[in-house]
């Protein structure tokens, strides 16, 4: 049976408190959230590497694939331990909404995750760059599978308008944060793992935009030269899908559970009947 929401935004709340309190100590929280976005980053490569064959071959499953793999990714961060700024998003709005601290500490510590999430994904996918795995070709001649895979993600994702991009961040980020915010109303391992990767392989198989996933495919998209590949389309993305994984994080998911998870409902209160109207309420046979 899942625990209570009054129990489980408790155990937000703590643990957004914790999360301010590590913001006072910037190296450790550097490495925690660069951890997270390397973990997010082998997730990407992952999926890169197990769709690129489909995509060479133009499968309708590769989306499907990519979902069935990607959930990976947030077990290593929520299991080996990291700050990913996604879920931060909701647990830092809702301590926020509960008075734990200002929105300027939320506010830190989202923007530090990112920053340190960025600097694990751009240093993941520079070791990625230099092991060569994504050139890797099945026989001399033929097209890499990995890079294949890789440039057909990007192209889509630099299609996309602003718009686009900002509600596809938006519905992303909320399955994301629902399927943590399961996760944290369950104490079991096992159901955690099952939540997770049918969370992820619903936001994946959508095509939605994850803002800490696309820091590691643009920066390998860099790295390989994927033609149309720049700074300034990797910074588009990365405000566009940020701002919307903040709205769908932050306020369809935080926010609204920090409201209906508050504990103690309003209690009404009945007058007490007078002496007269007690005697006429009182049933036969009653010593009222």
């Amino acid at each position: 049976m899942p625990i209570p929401l009054e129990e489980a935004l408790d155990d937000q709340i703590a643990a957004a408190r914790g999360k301010a309190k590590l913001l006072r100590s910037p190296g450790r929280y550097l490495v925690l959230s660069a951890l997270a976005g390397a973990f997010i980053g082998m997730g990407v490569v992952l999926m890169v590497m197990v769709s690129g064959p489909l995509s060479l071959a133009h499968s309708p499953w590769v989306r499907l694939i990519q979902g069935l793999v990607f959930g990976v990714a947030l077990t290593l961060v929520i299991f080996a331990g990291g700050e990913l700024a996604t879920s931060n998003m909701m647990t830092m709005v809702q301590g926020a909404v509960r008075r734990a601290f200002s929105p300027l500490v939320a506010l830190a510590v989202i923007v530090g995750s990112l920053v340190g999430n960025l600097v694990g994904s751009v240093g993941l996918a520079w070791l990625v760059h230099a092991a060569g795995v994504l050139g890797v070709a099945p026989a001399p001649g033929a097209p890499a599978p990995g890079l294949a895979g890789l440039t057909g993600m990007l192209n889509a994702k630099m299609a996309e308008s602003g718009e686009a991009m900002f509600f596809r961040g938006v519905l992303c980020n909320f399955l994301v944060c629902l399927t943590v915010w399961m996760g944290m109303r369950t104490r079991s391992d096992a159901a955690k793992i099952m939540l997770i990767f049918a969370g992820i392989l619903a936001f994946v198989a959508s095509g939605f935009e994850h803002v800490v996933a696309n820091m590691t495919t643009f920066s390998l998209g860099l790295f390989e030269h994927v033609p149309g590949v720049t700074v300034g389309a990797f910074a588009h993305n990365l405000l566009f899908v940020g701002l919307g994984n903040l709205v769908g994080g932050g306020l369809l998911v935080g926010a609204a559970y920090a409201v209906a998870g508050r504990r103690g409902t309003p209690q009404v209160t009945v007058p007490a009947p007078r002496a007269g109207e007690a005697a006429l309420a009182a049933p036969a046979g009653s010593n009222a």
